[in-house]
């Protein structure tokens, strides 16, 4: 058992999936305004991968911070925890972003992951495997210890 919830003990495989869902919630939705104002405003004045080169260092960090504070929150802390939350949450990432790619912006699954096939692209999924890992390379004192900072 590890964290509670309304004062229950959660099983420490149940806490890795919330875990996972909240960080990829949390950066989703940093990623979502980061992502548009690239594709509106900075790739149009600077090129696709120069716009990527620049939203990188953001979302790691808020990434970084997402990552800390699920840890933390939800008392992950041995290494299939860490898996769990950060496959999960890579999972949820590649599967929303393909059904926004599909749904709202018309692009084939081919399509989309062909944009892969680009500097750009690749960059852009590079940093989402570093997002999946960050779990697994997040310091165990830094998680424990960011409690002081609620």
């Amino acid at each position: 058992m590890k964290a509670t919830s309304g004062g229950m003990a959660v099983p420490s495989v149940t806490a890795a999936v919330i875990a996972g869902m909240v960080y990829f919630a949390s950066v989703f939705v940093v990623g979502f305004v980061l992502g548009t104002a690239r594709t509106l405003w900075i790739a149009p004045a600077i090129g696709n991968l120069w716009g990527v080169l620049i939203e990188l260092p953001f979302i790691l960090g808020a990434s970084w911070l997402a990552c800390g504070r699920s840890l933390q929150r939800f008392s992950i802390s041995s290494l299939p925890e860490r898996l769990i939350m950060g496959l999960l949450a890579f999972m949820l990432l590649m599967v929303v972003e393909a059904m926004l790619a599909v749904l709202v912006f018309g692009t084939s699954l081919s399509g989309y992951a062909a944009g892969w096939g680009s500097a750009a692209g690749a960059l852009g999924l590079l940093g989402q495997i570093c997002f999946a890992g960050m779990p697994l390379v997040y310091p165990q004192h830094q998680a424990s210890a960011s409690s002081k900072f609620r």
